[in-house]
């Protein structure tokens, strides 16, 4: 099958070639990949259906939880139950015969584990596909496969309804179509835990998200982070300007970017990660000036500006462009 890739070039190449004669056995594995990719080449809805699932479990808004740990053992299990529903709302695959799926017209069972190699299939399973997936919050990492549930391959259940798990040995079995993936971070669970000690120690919605935008500048924080941390249901009003978070910090030099076209510009004119859909990214910036030499600049206001460095002391910061998409 000609333009099918197998696995990305990567340390996995050698995989590859071992793999190489089974899986051109494998037609409907094959075709199941080559659908899967087509529908999602870089693998960014996935992503963001494993980034959406975990936040959803933590519902942040309700609980200010941001931790996997800090969930309840009956959330966790019914994790896997969620990941399958939202993969379907997403892919709008349509409902199997026997698995969980049919896409192009093959069974394929849906498993995840927070645990790598910890799927659990079914023993009803056996001789079809399962598209295996893993992510990690603590690592910001995610992976998916396709496997052929073989019985050689698979460790015997020791559980009531005889779930059963791939043999560690055999996991070279699964096809991966990404390994290792990035998964969008989870702020709040990886910033330093002093400043996030003082985003939550402010009393109001309003007030933590000011300090939320002052103390994690130049990285993506998603919607969801800012609902977490609002804790209310107009939380995206308390990001803008007119009394928010763009206007309390202005007179810092504060910027605080949103998904909107003119304003990822603004942030890659400043050499800065652009928002994707549902983010913001905050900076300090100040006037060009001769010792900021060779920085990228934005043109804000008929000025120069850049990233403000520990010497330049606060200035008022622009008005970003109009909210175009």
């Amino acid at each position: 099958m000609k333009g099918i890739q197998l696995l990305p070039i990567d340390i996995h190449a050698a995989q590859n070639i071992r793999l190489a004669d089974e899986l051109r056995l494998d037609a409907e594995l094959l075709a199941v990949h080559a659908e899967l990719s087509r529908m999602d080449p870089a693998g960014e809805r996935f992503a963001t259906v494993l980034r959406n699932t975990i936040d959803q479990l933590l519902n942040g808004e309700v609980t200010g939880r941001y931790a996997w740990e800090s969930l309840y053992k009956t959330e966790r299990t019914h994790a896997g139950t969620l990941v399958e529903i939202n993969l379907q709302r997403e892919f709008r695959f349509a409902d199997g015969r026997a698995m969980d799926y049919r896409i192009t017209d093959i069974d394929v069972d849906c498993k995840y584990s927070q645990t790598f190699g910890g799927w659990m299939i079914p023993p009803e399973a056996r001789g079809h596909l399962c598209l295996l997936l893993w992510a990690n919050d603590q690592e910001s990492r995610w992976s998916a496969g396709l496997f052929r549930v073989k019985e050689e391959w698979l460790n015997r259940g020791s559980n009531r309804d005889a779930k059963l798990t791939v043999k560690a040995i055999h996991r070279d079995k699964i096809h991966w179509l990404w390994r290792d993936a990035e998964l969008p971070e989870n702020v709040l669970l990886h910033m330093d835990s002093s400043d996030r000690d003082s985003v939550f120690a402010q009393r109001s919605g309003q007030q933590r998200l000011n300090e939320l935008f002052r103390r994690v500048q130049k990285r993506r924080i998603s919607r969801n982070v800012v609902r977490t941390v609002a804790q209310q249901k107009d939380y995206m009003k308390r990001v803008r300007g007119n009394g928010g978070s763009r206007s309390a910090l202005k007179p810092e030099g504060i910027l605080i970017m949103g998904d909107y076209d003119s304003h990822r510009a603004v942030a890659e004119q400043l050499g800065l990660l652009p928002p994707r859909e549902g983010e913001f990214v905050s900076v300090r910036v100040a006037r060009k000036r001769p010792h900021h030499q060779e920085a990228p600049q934005a043109m804000l206001n008929g000025q120069a500006w850049v990233v403000a460095t520990p010497l330049d002391e606060p200035v008022a910061a622009p008005s970003l462009p109009s909210h175009t998409k």
